[in-house]
């Protein structure tokens, strides 16, 4: 009889119907399950690491739920669940994952990851990050989403159109004018004039 009962709660909707006005518990675990392997899919692929992506899908789902009798349906609920997921991954990601890139005449960037660096190494990837999250926050909104979405999590422009229902040019523009800017302001910044002096 439960079976047939869960089964009854086939969309978001209803499922966020029951949440609000029924068994808000029944329809919490219902609503896990339906979208726990997208949110965790995503966050392994930002975290690329179980324990981690564990964790943060927990928090996803907390905030989800705590919010869920304001959704008001603007846009999909898995939408929404990944634009919870990235603002939780991409602070975890700054924070852990070294990243420099630099802009050729051509547009194309040049990426440096080291997977062995040395304590000093360490350090300067430390104030680095720093450096990066600052010059991140100077983009406009769209710029600064569009290059976390293509660069933090790898996603295809199709698949970021899909999301943030944009178009697939518009995105790239969005993208190319938010690379020309950070490397700019990168190749400007008392940061770079520094770099590898004693």
């Amino acid at each position: 009889m439960m079976y047939s009962m869960a089964l009854a709660l086939n969309t978001d909707q209803e499922i966020i119907n029951e949440y609000c006005s029924g068994d808000s518990n029944r329809a919490a675990t219902l609503f896990v399950r339906k979208h726990q392997k997208f949110v965790y899919s995503v966050a392994l692929r930002y975290l690329r690491s179980h324990d981690d992506a564990d964790d943060a899908a927990q928090e996803v789902f907390i905030r989800a739920l705590k919010n869920l009798r304001s959704f008001r349906g603007e846009s999909s609920v898995q939408t929404w669940l990944y634009r919870i997921t990235i603002n939780i991954c991409s602070s975890i990601v700054r924070k852990r994952k070294f990243i420099s890139f630099f802009t050729r005449d051509d547009g194309s960037e040049i990426e440096l990851i080291s997977d062995t660096i040395s304590p000093q190494q360490h350090f300067e990837n430390k104030d680095f990050e720093k450096h990066f999250e600052q010059m991140l926050l100077q983009l406009p909104e769209k710029q600064r989403e569009t290059f976390a979405l293509r660069y933090f999590d790898e996603l295809t422009y199709e698949e970021i159109s899909l999301m943030l229902g944009t178009s697939v040019g518009g995105l790239k523009a969005n993208y190319f004018q938010a690379v020309q800017k950070l490397a700019k302001l990168l190749k400007n910044s008392e940061f770079m004039k520094n770099w590898g002096k004693a």
